[in-house]
Parts: C-alpha cells; sequence; structure tokens
C-alpha cells in the first residue's frame, strides 16, 4: 500500500526528486563524488547555485534589481535578521499577527527598534486572516506570514501598503504566482515546499537592504551574502541541490499557474468534504483558508485516537494536528497528489458514515 505523507514539515517532496538525489548522493555526474563531499566551490556546485537562482527567479517573475539567495538558519533566524538590518531608531516596522510564526517574529524584531502590530486575530485563535485595518505612511516595511501552518489560514489577497512588503513565505512559497516587485524581502524555509530542512531562500531587492540601520555582524548582513552570491560561507550544498532538483519539477509541471490550479484542486476536495460531514468541521472561515495545510476538528473528541488510526491504516501518516492547537492537519503541498487527498477524503467520509 503506499503511504501518502501528510506532515507540516519537513515535507512531501516529489519522486522523481528522491530518485535523482539518491543517486547524486551515490556519485554526482561524472565527477565520480557524491554530492555530500563535492567542493562547494567547484564548477560543479557553482552551477548549481546558479542555475537555482536563475530558476527562482523564472518561477516567480523576479523584476531586474533582486536577488535570490540560498541561505541558513532557517525563517527563524530570518525573523531577526530582517530586523537586524532593517528596524531601528526612528525606522518602525508594522506587523500583521496571523498566528505561532508571526508572533515568534514579532517577539525577534521588538529586540531591535519599534515595531507596531496592525491587526491580529488572536482574539478568534487566529482563525481567520485580518482585513481593512490601518496601516500608518511611516513603516520601513509591513511583515506577514503568508500562510499559516499551524492554524490553517493564508492570505489569498495581500495588503495594500506604501511600504514594502517582507513575507515568510516557508509554507506556500512556488505554490502560486505571486507579485515579487510588492516586497523588499520574502524568505521560507525550504522543508515545506522546495526541499529538505537546510537551507532558506530569501529573495530580496538590493536598494532595500543596502543601508542597514546599524552596524550589523557580517555573518547577518545581506550585502555580504548577495556578494557572495550565497558562498560566503560554505553553503548547505545537498539542500541547496534538492531544493534545485524541485524546482526544475515545478517547471517540467507548468510553473507555478499550473502548480496552483492542481493545488486550488486537491484544496476544495479536501474542504468540500470536511463540510459534508456531520462529524468533521473546519474552524477556519472559508475565504481564509489555507491551500496548503487543511486543519479540522471533530465534534466528538472521544472518537479522535480511532479517526487517526483509520488514517493510519489508509497509509495517510502525519494528520495529527500540532500539539498547540489539537485537531487534525493535512499538509497537501506541491508534490501531494491528488490520489493523495483523494484517500485522506475516502477515510473521512467512511468515518463519518460508521460514526456520524
Amino acid at each position: 500500500m503506499k503511504v501518502f505523507n501528510f506532515y507540516a514539515g519537513p515535507a512531501i517532496l516529489p519522486e522523481e526528486v528522491f530518485k535523482k538525489a539518491s543517486e547524486a548522493v551515490l556519485r554526482y555526474t561524472k565527477t565520480g563524488l557524491s554530492i555530500l563531499e563535492i567542493s562547494h566551490r567547484s564548477s560543479e556546485f557553482v552551477e548549481i547555485m546558479e542555475e537555482a537562482q536563475s530558476l527562482a527567479k523564472d518561477l516567480l517573475n523576479v523584476p531586474e534589481g533582486y536577488e535570490v539567495l540560498f541561505l541558513q538558519g532557517g525563517a527563524s533566524t530570518q525573523f531577526l535578521m530582517t530586523a537586524m538590518n532593517l528596524v531601528g531608531k526612528g525606522v518602525p516596522a508594522g506587523f500583521i499577527d496571523t498566528g505561532s510564526w508571526s508572533s515568534k517574529a514579532i517577539k525577534e524584531a521588538r529586540l531591535f527598534g519599534e515595531i507596531e502590530v496592525l491587526a491580529s486575530s488572536k482574539e478568534a485563535n487566529y482563525s481567520y486572516i485580518p482585513k481593512d485595518f490601518h496601516i500608518p505612511e511611516n513603516l520601513k516595511y509591513v511583515h506577514l506570514t503568508s500562510n499559516n501552518t499551524i492554524f490553517g489560514t493564508q492570505f489569498h489577497d495581500f495588503p495594500r501598503t506604501s511600504a514594502p512588503l517582507v513575507a515568510d513565505m516557508s509554507s506556500d512559497i512556488f505554490s502560486r504566482p505571486i507579485d515579487v516587485s510588492r516586497f523588499g524581502l520574502l524568505y521560507a524555509g525550504a522543508q515545506k515546499n522546495m526541499g529538505p530542512a537546510g537551507t532558506t531562500v530569501v529573495i530580496v531587492r538590493d536598494e532595500f537592504v543596502q543601508d542597514p540601520v546599524r552596524e550589523v555582524p557580517t555573518m547577518m548582513n545581506y550585502t555580504t551574502h548577495i556578494a557572495k552570491s550565497s558562498m560566503f560561507n560554505t553553503p548547505p550544498v545537498f539542500a541547496v541541490y534538492v531544493s534545485l532538483l524541485t524546482l526544475q519539477w515545478v517547471k517540467n509541471s507548468g510553473g507555478v499557474v499550473e502548480i496552483d490550479k492542481k493545488n486550488k484542486v486537491k484544496a476544495d476536495l479536501l474542504y468540500e468534504t470536511i463540510d459534508n460531514s456531520s462529524l468533521f468541521y473546519g474552524p477556519v472561515r472559508k475565504e481564509d483558508r489555507s491551500r496548503m495545510n487543511v486543519v479540522f476538528l471533530i465534534r466528538d473528541e472521544r472518537l479522535s485516537n480511532s479517526f487517526l488510526q483509520a488514517c493510519e491504516d489508509a497509509g495517510c501518516i502525519g494528520v495529527k494536528g500540532h500539539r498547540s492547537v489539537g485537531g487534525y492537519r493535512a499538509s497537501i503541498y506541491n508534490a501531494m497528489s491528488p490520489e493523495g487527498v483523494e484517500r485522506l477524503s475516502s477515510v473521512i467520509q467512511e468515518f463519518d458514515q460508521t460514526h456520524g
């Protein structure tokens, strides 16, 4: 029986990516060496890095004047790195609080300067995306988390601001088209939709970070990594390589426009199944539901463990919700096949018929 990975991350990747990556672990092209041991200064890896950067720009139609960086430290490091470079005395930033990850970003940014929380959905357990709130004119940037893996909400439209947007797009980058020109900087940990844990893609407008507001340690300064094309220090070679393979797969699948269409079909099927259930329900406002992380609850908690066992018996692994909120979560990233979503939908329907 085929097993489907619904974990939020490290997450599912395309089978062909696993195959090519495993072959490269034994021998990468004609080098006679494993991808794990080739020099990051070798022409082979320079080509990998350059192609990954070029493909990222191509897939998202990144305008001139932007750089694509592959860094380390995950999105959690970007929480503080963005603020360290950009927020200081008299240079405030605005934040939209939509869940755990945006709250962490706010906490880190407050260490460096004035932060204004423009809107929050905390009072409703982050079950919606705030809208129609006031955005001051004097902000350096407005930060948001585009998709909330724990609470299952997603920005389907980004707020209009005079300041550039800065976004954590860890769980939905390359899943849909976006207008990069509206962003001063966006970042994403690879381990949701792009590759294995170990690298973080940063897409940044050059002029946005050219003059940090304070003296910044070398490794935390964006200009350091722009100048060295992501190779100031030893980059995470394997993670960048697998990310390249995944970006190639996205390109060969029709790019983010086609991927977006497929993601919508998958999400619609699963949400329809939940909405038609008498036993399960979704806590998120329909207009703000995530297409990446489908969060749902059960009306009779006594049946919770039985449902999780039914999922595992059907080969649907990782459906248990985040420990902070409980319930269930099906992460249906780019590489999740329609077959996997259909399998989980069938489990929900059968369980509903038996116990509802």
